[in-house]
């Protein structure tokens, strides 16, 4: 599967994006083109995603955000989520989310390898896609 990734790589926890950097750039094919950019924080992941939404075949968000004294937390691990989720069915193309969030920076530690997970949901999709496409192409030469 030769396709274009793009990875939006919020690098506000430095060690902890490079953990997720890591595990979801090792498990994507070696033949694929990949391009990463780094923003300050998961909130600009959305509308990163969103200005390059037609340059690529699939999308893989990471960052890390743990919970502090106020509900800032809250607000921005869903605001994140909810856009991803929207913007992934709007183009209709294949979104990881890898945004993990933490109680600590324990918990965090312990999960910095999830960015897999997240590269491993956009190959599935990106391969139910070609799948489709060649039983399709097979029952149309019938």
């Amino acid at each position: 599967m030769n396709k274009n990734f793009l990875i939006v790589n919020a690098n506000y926890y430095k060690d902890i994006s490079s953990g997720l950097l890591k595990s979801a750039t090792n498990l994507l094919p070696k033949n694929s083109k990949v391009k990463i950019i780094n923003v300050p924080g998961v909130f600009e992941i959305p509308v990163t995603i969103s200005k390059n939404i037609k340059k690529f075949d699939g999308f893989i968000a990471l960052g890390c955000v743990i919970k502090g004294q106020t509900p800032h937390f809250d607000f921005i691990s869903q605001a994140s989520t909810d856009a991803i989720m929207k913007l992934s069915i709007n183009s209709k193309k294949p979104i990881g989310n890898g945004i993990i969030t933490c109680l600590n920076m324990k918990q965090a530690k312990a999960r910095k390898k999830k960015g897999a997970e997240a590269a491993n949901a956009v190959l599935s999709v990106l391969s139910q896609k070609w799948k489709l496409h060649l039983v399709l192409k097979i029952i149309l030469e019938l």
